[in-house]
């Protein structure tokens, strides 16, 4: 692809956007920027490029001259597809993609690109390990926090790229091959951009679509809609299955992990061998081991990989112990169905739960947690723009407490929980109500924890 004197417009002035305005620009490009926000609030990184790249920042409405004008559109993901820009440089011919395809029109080597409903993260950091231990030039990135755009240049004709895709990040790919395509899940989430779960799981099927029989599909048998994905592609396809035998692929047998292939079956590793808590970790181990091994790992370095990993910040994460009482940070359950999973993943029938729900809302029912909130959760602690939504559906079920920020969420957690319990922050919605990120919800949640564990010390 050649950017060099095109007149690109880069729609969305985030982590994404502001590595794509970077990439054309270095590379040629007469580039544009824009956001709906006022540049003041916008990053520094992103107002920083006016200077030293050189590009136009445009806020609010975009003049209809410069459209007229543009060739290349590239939308970050938390940019609707639908946008009036788009579609209006879409019909004149010009070219409409997302930062992932033009990062992989430039990229060399190989890649693993892996999607899903929920566990991308855990699943990508541990396949980038698993190849780094297999002695592969390895480099990870994506929606797991570095742009795509910024591996372009340490990418390699001998390495592997491993890249976590979201389905807005898929929803703008045209050229897109991974060498290995991973489907997790795919479970209700984002149903506030998408008009249906069906168009929300066709976007995510989009990773396979590029692919041939030279290719690796890697999904999960005991998802309803990756199962039914299974006999339709042109990849060679492996599964993988917590709940039975599967004849290609990765599968639990009790408690150890087999991998069948061609009728032979070779043992990973057991559960014990998983520092990770919750059946669904062993099903992004599953889907990890099926990935090394399409890779050309060796299955020794692969069960090595997997025994020293610990996981990834703001995924169920152990924050601390107060007084008898465990901290844990799973900011990055930004849907019900990563809530469910982390409270299967913690169920105790000797302590309780006290569940911090709360942000802004996608549009999806808080009723699948009503069993396990009965079952494992003594308290609700609602916090966001979607508390009362919150409080609507699940009243009666928990008592609910409301709290005005994380810091009181944390404060009032510590103070409902008894000794041996714990305070969980999954709170099933995203973030941008009141924070930039989940990352960075995260990182408040941990600070209370950090500023409720100087405070009942000075007590003691």
């Amino acid at each position: 692809m050649d950017v060099l004197g095109k007149k690109s417009l880069v729609l969305g002035a985030g982590r994404s956007g502001v590595a794509s305005a970077r990439f054309l620009a270095e590379r040629g490009a007469t580039v544009a920027l824009h956001d709906r926000k006022p540049v003041e609030d916008w990053s520094d990184a992103a107002r920083s490029l006016k200077d030293s790249h050189s590009i136009g920042l445009i806020a609010g409405d975009l003049p209809s001259w410069l459209l007229d004008q543009i060739d290349l559109v590239v939308i970050s993901p938390g940019v609707p597809t639908n946008t009036i820009p788009a579609r209006y440089v879409d019909r004149k011919d010009g070219e409409v993609i997302g930062e992932v395809e033009l990062a992989y029109r430039f990229m060399k080597g190989r890649i693993v690109g892996i999607t899903g409903s929920n566990g991308k993260t855990t699943t990508t950091a541990l396949i980038g390990e698993i190849l780094k231990a297999a002695g592969f030039k390895t480099q990870v990135g994506g929606n797991i926090g570095t742009a795509m755009t910024s591996l372009v240049e340490t990418s390699a004709d001998d390495g592997w790229t491993v890249v976590e895709l979201s389905s807005f990040q898929l929803e703008t790919i045209k050229d897109l091959h991974p060498d290995v395509a991973i489907c997790l899940n795919v479970t209700p989430n984002h149903l506030d951009r998408y008009d249906s779960f069906f168009d929300y799981a066709a976007a995510k099927h989009r990773l396979f679509m590029n692919q041939t029989g030279n290719d690796t599909a890697i999904l999960n048998a005991d998802n309803e809609i990756t199962e039914e994905w299974a006999n339709g592609l042109r990849a060679r396809t492996l599964l993988f299955s917590v709940k039975r035998e599967v004849n290609e692929g990765c599968f639990l047998r009790g408690r150890e992990l087999i991998y069948r292939s061609g009728g032979t079956e070779t043992r990973l590793i057991t559960r014990n061998d998983i520092f990770l808590p919750g059946l669904h970790n062993v099903e992004n181990v599953l889907a990890a081991f099926a990935a090394g091994i399409a890779c050309g790992a060796v299955i020794e370095q692969i069960a090595e990989a997997v025994r020293t990993f610990k996981g990834v910040e703001h995924r169920i994460e152990f924050v601390a112990e107060v007084s008898g009482v465990r901290f844990y940070n799973d900011s990055k359950a930004t849907s019900v169905d990563a809530t469910m999973k982390a409270l299967e993943a913690l169920a105790d029938e000797n302590s309780k739960t006290v569940l911090i729900l709360g942000g802004r809302g996608k549009n999806a029912p808080y009723s699948p947690l009503i069993p396990l909130i009965e079952s494992s959760v003594s308290n609700l602690i609602l916090i966001g723009e979607d508390a009362d939504n919150i409080e609507k559906q699940l009243a009666g079920v928990a008592p609910i407490t409301r709290a005005a920020s994380l810091a009181d969420a944390v404060r009032s957690g510590y103070e409902l929980a008894g000794r041996g319990d714990r305070v969980l922050l999954a709170p099933a919605c995203a973030s941008f109500d009141m924070f930039g990120s989940f990352e960075e919800r995260g990182e408040v949640f941990k600070r209370a924890v950090s500023e409720l564990t100087v405070l009942q010390a000075a007590e003691a």
